[in-house]
């Protein structure tokens, strides 16, 4: 079931993505295309309060016009190594760092047509500065919700976000595990 790329064709060249429309060969051997936006890649960070609160952020997500709330996350730097973007976006987001950090895998947030891999992290909460270190164009909320909540919100639709959903309900099968 593999397919061959046969030729490449760049179409958009930004500052995140890139984008390109491939030739390529089939399994069965006959002509088709692809197209394909490459992302740097990214982390979504759980965080747990001594209180059993997870650390959101509330922010505005411009393609969808709405503001949605969701685990702290962001893009991998060139070069770097997921897990300091892990430590380093809970620090700019929440002001919190983290102790006993657990890799939870990756998330292929649009495999059809996307290269992104979101790494998925577990932590418990350490510190708390209260100061963030948000990027230039970033505006962000941080908000405290419980763990069971968090849960219930993730399955009746209060958290539309793929990660988010995703590392909820995994760091809560995951606790349920380690105290049973």
């Amino acid at each position: 079931m593999i397919e061959k790329t046969r030729k490449i064709t760049s179409i958009y060249d930004g500052r995140i993505i890139h984008v390109h429309v491939d030739d390529i060969e089939l399994a069965d051997g006959k002509p088709g295309t692809r197209e394909v936006v490459e992302h740097p890649g990214g982390v979504c960070i759980a965080a747990l309060t001594d209180k059993n609160e997870l650390m959101f952020v509330r922010q505005f997500r411009y393609p969808f016009k709405e503001e949605t709330l969701e685990l702290p996350a962001g893009k991998l730097e060139k070069g770097e190594d997921p897990f300091n973007t892990a430590i380093r976006e809970l620090k700019e987001e929440t002001g919190c760092t983290g102790k006993d950090w657990v890799f939870m895998g990756n998330m292929y947030p649009t495999p059809g047509i996307c290269s992104e891999i979101d790494r998925l992290y577990f932590c418990h909460v350490d510190k708390e500065s209260g100061s963030l270190h948000l990027d230039e164009d970033e505006f962000i909320e941080p908000e405290r919700i419980p763990l069971d909540k968090a849960v219930e919100m993730a399955m009746n639709g209060e958290l539309p976000d793929a990660k988010t959903q995703l590392l909820v309900l995994k760091v809560a099968r995951y606790l349920n595990l380690s105290i049973g």
